[in-house]
């Protein structure tokens, strides 16, 4: 079972993208995050005609989640988190497909901090953290799929220039505790259990010729509840993806469970 998360910068614009992508890598699961659009204009028709049955829970102008399960219909197990600090933002979408529990986030960016946007994004975080604990409990195998907007790491590894992110919200300190707090739970970070070192980035911006220069970063996480970590097979980023025309600043990140 493959699945994947893919921030798709807008699932109007970059719409022939992503059934390019769908037709080459035919994942089994497919979360989507920053939809930039409202739930009736999210694009079902192209998508079932795809081979893809979805849920999404869109919003104008940016934010915005789906799932979309190959063959199939995802079942919908919650909206939106529980006690989110700001329910009309639209970043939280979870479902049950074949046995399996994913869900797709969008976290706050959290810039410019220190600041309110800052505050906003670790109560988000605080709040996944507290959901990610009741989906522990159950003891099923749960994926967290999304764009984290969390370098994990201050390290080449993780991202191209330490000294360039220092002021982003994206590598506070505060951000990866957060992230910590998170994995230290009992999540198992696929791309890391399967590609423990070096450098593995999935997010390269439009400007300064980042792509170009691979000045990437990694904020696109799959996280595995135990249940789902006993069957890793493989994680891996497309990163081809990203060098297409008119391509999401984002590239599809994914991982296979027995």
């Amino acid at each position: 079972m493959k699945i994947a998360t893919f921030n798709i910068n807008g699932v109007r614009a970059r719409l022939p993208r992503l059934l390019e992508w769908l037709e080459e890598t035919q994942p089994d699961v497919a979360c989507l995050q920053e939809l930039k659009a409202q739930d009736d204009s999210f694009p079902e028709a192209e998508i079932r005609a795809a081979g893809y049955g979805a849920i999404w829970h869109g919003q104008k102008g940016f934010n915005g989640v789906a799932i979309l399960a190959r063959g199939t219909d995802p079942v919908e197990t919650q909206r939106g988190l529980p006690d989110d600090p700001d329910p009309t933002h639209s970043r939280y979408l979870e479902a049950a497909v074949d046995g399996v529990i994913v869900a797709s986030i969008y976290l706050p960016n959290g810039n410019p901090q220190p600041g309110p946007k800052f505050d906003y994004k670790l109560a988000w975080f605080d709040r996944l953290i507290d959901h990610a604990a009741s989906l522990l409990a159950t003891e099923h195998p749960v994926v967290l799929a999304g764009d984290y907007n969390v370098i994990p790491t201050s390290t080449h590894d993780d991202t191209f220039s330490v000294r360039a992110m220092a002021g982003d919200a994206l590598l506070q300190p505060e951000s990866q505790a957060a992230f910590r707090r998170l994995r230290f739970q009992g999540w198992t970070d696929a791309i890391r259990a399967r590609h423990p070192s070096g450098p593995v980035y999935t997010f390269w911006d439009y400007q300064a010729g980042a792509w170009a220069r691979d000045a990437g970063f990694r904020i696109d996480h799959l996280m595995l509840s135990p249940m789902a970590a006993d069957r890793l097979v493989d994680a891996g980023v497309d990163k081809a993806t990203r060098g297409k025309e008119k391509a999401s600043d984002h590239a599809p990140t994914w991982v296979t469970l027995r």
